[in-house]
């Protein structure tokens, strides 16, 4: 904070905040007082009109009594320059927004909010205890010396000069001396409201800055409606699994069939001819769909689980790949983004590493699903060099997952994958 550092440095004396700090205080038991005042007079006068219903406005609008004390406490902090960027910390949104527009809905979302309460326990705190503390430390860092060193013009008036009202002093040479002691004790004083003014700021920040729970709150929340979206990506992938095996597939199997039977029936001939170019083309669309289809959701991932998917992924790899693998049934989300994690890997591995052999080996155990793609390929891969991981590295992430790619120039690379999970069967 900044009046800290400008009280550790040799000119503090000659700069504004000394000033700042006695109108910070100053200021701050004027407000106090007024708060208590208010306070007073409102639960007062509520509670006693309460019986007749009229008070409970008055009980209702002083319970929301810290909401204004709390907007000029900080402007307070803004004006006094005491650390900007203190100020800037202390948040101006710090309610939330009601959902629908009105007095209601804005009094239900306030009367709900913990920052309403927490800024009524400042406003309290501001009343009963800082507000005197505040006066008391302007009174005796400044109010005092400054009767002390304006000794010598008492006695030049009025002949005497009552030091702090405990002795006389009658002659120049003593009002001088007492004069000069005031400026010492004006110096020191300085400082002293210096560091009362940056412990005020830092117990008005504390106390009016929302609580690490809200920001954890929307930052859960945050985490909870990202995978929310994954959920439901998966899910729509399963959906269209579903409508392209059930109903595209099938109509082209049934389509390449007839188109088969056709050919079979039709006499040689340029007719002939043309039915078998489009049963070959029937025949690669089959194809091409069950390719798209096993790579949107392969079938065996959701009917026989991640262990034998990577198997059936290793089999299809232009690379030889070995695999050791022992896995529970896991949920689908772990599943689908391990899965798409090692074939993104293996991808990978067959365009670009020149490897001539892969392994995907790991397992689960301490609650973690732990999977390793190696290759003794060139290396140097770089995950945000368009290998496609980082988006695999943001989709674990959502898991609470990591994923930690080690590929040095020369080989070998390997690919680690981390996510905390619980198995939907047991162990084997």
């Amino acid at each position: 904070m900044e009046i800290w550092r400008a009280l550790g440095g040799r000119g503090y004396l000659r700069s504004a905040w000394p000033w700042r700090a006695v109108a910070y205080l100053g200021g701050g038991a004027v407000f106090g007082a007024v708060v208590l005042v208010v306070i007073v007079c409102g639960a007062v006068a509520g509670g006693a009109l309460a019986v007749v219903l009229v008070g409970l406005p008055l009980l209702l609008l002083t319970a929301l009594i810290g909401l204004p004390v709390a907007a000029v406490e900080r402007w307070r902090l803004r004006w006094v320059g005491v650390g900007s960027g203190t100020a800037r910390r202390l948040p101006q949104g710090a309610h939330k927004v009601p959902d629908t527009p009105g007095l209601r809905a804005w009094l239900s979302t306030r009367l709900r909010e913990a920052a309403t309460w927490r800024e009524l326990a400042y406003a309290v705190l501001l009343g009963v205890v800082l507000w005197p503390l505040d006066a008391l430390a302007v009174v005796l860092c400044a109010g005092v010396p400054l009767s002390m060193v304006g000794a010598p013009v008492l006695v030049g008036v009025q002949g005497e000069a009552k030091v702090v009202k405990l002795w006389s002093v009658e002659s120049w040479g003593g009002a001088c001396a007492v004069a000069a002691l005031g400026l010492a004790l004006l110096c020191a004083g300085a400082y002293a409201l210096g560091a009362a003014a940056g412990a005020r700021v830092e117990l008005a920040r504390t106390l009016l800055t929302p609580a690490r729970t809200t920001d954890n709150a929307r930052l859960s929340e945050l985490v909870r409606s990202r995978a929310r979206l994954v959920d439901a990506f998966e899910a729509e992938r399963r959906r269209i699994e579903r409508d392209l095996h059930d109903g595209a597939q099938q109509r082209l199997v049934a389509l390449t069939m007839s188109l088969g039977l056709a050919r079979l029936d039709a006499p040689p001939g340029p007719f002939a001819d043309q039915l078998t170019k489009a049963h070959d083309e029937a025949g690669q669309a089959l194809a091409e769909i069950r390719e798209l289809i096993q790579g949107i959701h392969p079938k065996v991932l959701a009917d026989y689980g991640l262990e034998a998917a990577v198997a059936d992924a290793a089999d299809r790899s232009p690379v030889p790949v070995d695999v050791d693998l022992e896995l529970p049934r896991l949920p689908q989300a772990v599943e689908s983004a391990a899965y798409f994690v090692v074939r993104e890997a293996l991808a990978n591995v067959a365009r670009h590493s020149g490897a001539g052999r892969a392994e995907v080996s790991g397992g689960y155990r301490d609650g973690r699903l732990v999977l390793r793609i190696g290759d003794d390929g060139r290396g140097g891969a770089e995950p945000g060099a368009g290998s496609g991981l980082t988006g695999l590295a943001d989709r674990v992430s959502v898991l609470d997952g990591r994923l930690a790619v080690s590929s040095p120039p020369g080989g070998p690379t390997l690919l680690r994958v981390e996510i905390p999970c619980r198995p939907i069967t047991p162990c084997a």
